[in-house]
């Protein structure tokens, strides 16, 4: 005998009319925030360990951005040298982490899980790097740097 399915009690009624509009989008959750702490000068080394943990724990590579806000990561340096088409048409394939410099972040698309590491940059750029990458996160924002200087340039806790 198949199991017997119950109907929620707001829908149990019979005759309760439905809704006349289409519903109102609902918002996108906020994605969790992480914080690693870290210098300047070991945000990246902290991010590259944060990406090998989430492989390591089942995420796809596909599902993983990876935004520096000073120097740019060695494999975007690397596949920039092939061109910008080349860089993007990995970007576009979504395979792969993609790693992006702050400044080309905007057009790098959503991805479950978002990871900068603030290895430099004046505040401008971790300021507008940051909520970027919140946008841009679906459901984990990780952020590898220094805590004070995050806080500050955001003006709040993470």
């Amino acid at each position: 005998m198949p199991p017997v399915q119950r109907a929620p009690r707001d829908t149990a009624v019979a005759d309760k009319p439905g809704p006349s509009a289409p519903a109102a989008p609902t918002a996108a959750p906020t994605p969790q925030i992480q914080l690693i702490p870290a210098s300047a000068e070991g945000a990246l080394d902290a991010a590259e360990e944060a990406v090998d943990l989430l492989l390591d724990s089942g995420r796809s590579p596909g599902e993983v951005l990876v935004i520096t806000t000073g120097e740019p990561h060695p494999w975007a340096a690397h596949e920039l040298s092939f061109g910008e088409a080349a860089y993007w048409a990995q970007h576009d394939t979504g395979d792969d982490v993609f790693y992006a410099d702050a400044s080309a972040a905007g057009r790098a698309a959503s991805r479950p899980v978002v990871v900068v590491a603030v290895n430099g940059g004046s505040d401008a750029a971790v300021g507008t790097a940051l909520p970027l990458a919140l946008g841009r996160a679906g459901t984990l924002l990780i952020v590898c740097g220094d805590p004070q200087q995050i806080n500050s340039v955001l003006g709040a806790g993470v």
